[in-house]
């Protein structure tokens, strides 16, 4: 359809942003060059933009022919078996939020599925088809927490597409090195000369995998250049040595204590302190120490005594003085000088070393008792709280299973966790520290005492799949806060979980669960069908994690 309008000039060089610029402004506002005010400016603009867009394209020079890419790397791996390709199409095609939101309905989501399917798949060391790469490093390009586990499944090709795709190149950075090949680690002088000129993420994952299959020499090569390192780079190899952690590494991380940096000092300190037998370990022990007694002075009624009596025992007390002051000595040793706002010094301090102080010393220091015994200790002057939860810090810094079940104490405490710990974040660190069987029964305990109203983030550090007496505390839990007529999306977080962690075995156990429940009168409305799709979604979702396993164990 041809339209007539006023002569419109050629447009100049940025004239593409000029007309864009009038379109958002309006033609009543702004009129585009050459043409007058009015109803015919409207179709001036287009006419412009459409000359504007034929120059653009036309207008482009050829380019140099660029050099062919080379081909692909060869993946060894074995392929999928038919059945798990299909599946991981499926799983590539869905994609978070096409429900619309609302009610999720009875269907899996598999997106929250994927991660589980790859951790599977590189367990048995399967390659990828090529056709689902670029779905695979899309998928992981949305999520962090799924570039891991995808880029070990993807292989050596996704660092081939990562070169010829920019939107691919987070893998390139994800990859230690960029996929530069490391030299063999016993090749001394390729491995002396990449530390010495390679790019810092090669020589990130050079110290890394050197580290792990030897500490000493890793640390040795870490030495030869410690003096001319970036603060910020001290720092992130400083933190390599986490790995294989041992008393040879005393000498080197106590002259770390002097860095000119206070951040590696800070981390120099807290390696230190993993280390019960160092140096470090010892002074603030003696530091603690004279902070922390026993006080036998203390007295209060004998059980079974009546008023009159007045009969009256002593109570072993634990009595804490914080120190006065942190000396140049305790700030060279990792101590904070500095409390954060709202905090007191003293306390601080003292938090601080009772924090790095090896938990060793504390039974010889309050009269042989056990762990459990000590935190039983009544602690005076409202000094209870700062010296468990410090306690609570080192128990995970020195990954003591002991410590850890004496501060969270019996999960049907009335307390629901114990005395030491303070929040929900510092139990879930604790049970870290215990094997997976023993934390499954604590949270399975906890639960089945406490409901699951607090249970979400505990839940979140034990093994999957979920143990069985795990697994059946949880679901009766939810059943209980069905029949109840309780708020029903409140446990849809408890519920998702459940969906990826319970053992695919326990989807027949759950058949009685899904018919619509009678409401009691006080539940929310349209509390039981919400039940009833949920529970039918988790049984859903439990066979096709069950079928996923299988798929991937056919030949």
């Amino acid at each position: 359809m041809n339209r007539t309008s006023a002569p419109v000039d050629a447009p100049a060089t940025g004239a593409w942003e000029g007309l864009v610029t009038t379109a958002l402004l309006g033609t009543d506002r702004r009129t585009p060059s050459g043409a007058g005010p009015g109803p015919e400016a409207p179709v001036a603009l287009l006419d412009a933009a459409a000359v504007e867009t034929v120059r653009r394209r036309a207008g482009l020079r050829p380019a140099r022919a660029a050099e062919r890419p080379q081909p692909a790397p060869e993946d060894p791996r074995p392929p999928l078996p038919p059945a798990a390709a299909r599946r991981l199409a499926l799983l590539l095609a869905d994609r978070p939020g096409a429900s619309g939101g609302g009610r999720r309905g009875i269907a899996p989501d598999l997106t929250e599925l994927l991660p589980q399917w790859l951790a599977a798949a590189n367990a048995r060391g399967f390659a990828p088809p090529p056709q689902t790469l670029p779905a695979l490093l899309d998928a992981a390009r949305g999520r962090t927490d799924l570039r891991p586990s995808a880029l070990e499944f993807a292989g050596p090709r996704a660092l081939w597409l990562a070169r010829l795709n920019p939107d691919w190149r987070f893998a390139l950075r994800s990859t230690p090195g960029g996929g530069a090949a490391l030299p063999h680690l016993e090749d001394d002088d390729s491995v002396r000369q990449l530390w010495q000129e390679g790019l810092f993420a090669e020589r990130v994952a050079l110290l890394s995998a050197l580290r792990s299959r030897d500490p000493a020499a890793a640390r040795d090569l870490l030495a030869t250049t410690w003096s001319t390192e970036r603060a910020e780079d001290r720092l992130m190899f400083l933190d390599s040595l986490r790995t294989g952690l041992g008393p040879d590494d005393e000498p080197f991380l106590e002259q770390a204590l002097a860095d000119r940096s206070r951040n590696v000092r800070a981390t120099a300190a807290e390696l230190l302190s993993a280390l019960p037998g160092s140096a470090l370990a010892a002074r603030m022990a003696v530091r603690a120490e004279a902070c922390v007694a026993i006080d036998h002075t203390r007295t209060a009624r004998a059980a079974g005594a009546t008023e009159a009596s007045g009969a009256t025992v002593a109570t072993p007390t634990i009595a804490v003085e914080a120190p006065h002051e942190c000396d140049p000595d305790m700030e060279r040793d990792g101590v904070v000088a500095k409390a954060p706002a709202g905090r007191g010094e003293r306390s601080w301090w003292f938090g601080q070393l009772v924090e790095a102080a090896p938990l060793g010393t504390w039974s010889r220091r309050l009269g042989g008792r056990t762990p459990r015994e000590i935190v039983a200790l009544p602690v005076t002057d409202d000094w209870q709280g700062e010296l468990h939860a410090a306690w609570c810090r080192a128990a995970v810094r020195q990954r003591d299973a002991e410590w850890s079940r004496a501060l969270l104490g019996e999960p049907s405490a009335p307390e629901a966790g114990g005395p030491g710990a303070v929040s929900l974040a510092e139990r879930a660190k604790l049970l870290g520290t215990l094997d997976a069987a023993e934390r499954a029964e604590w949270v399975a305990g906890f639960i089945a005492t406490h409901g699951l109203s607090e249970a979400f983030q505990l839940l979140g550090v034990c093994a999957v799949p979920w143990a069985p007496p795990l697994g059946r505390a949880v679901v009766d839990a939810l059943n209980i806060a069905r029949d109840a007529g309780s708020y029903p999306w409140s446990f849809s977080g408890v519920m998702g979980l459940a969906e990826r962690c319970l053992d695919p075995s326990e989807a027949g156990r759950l058949d009685a669960l899904l018919a619509v429940p009678d409401e009691p009168e006080n539940a929310s409305p349209g509390a039981g069908g919400y039940w009833a799709e949920a529970f039918q979604r988790l049984v859903t979702t439990l066979r096709l994690r069950a079928a996923m396993t299988e798929e991937l164990n056919t030949s």
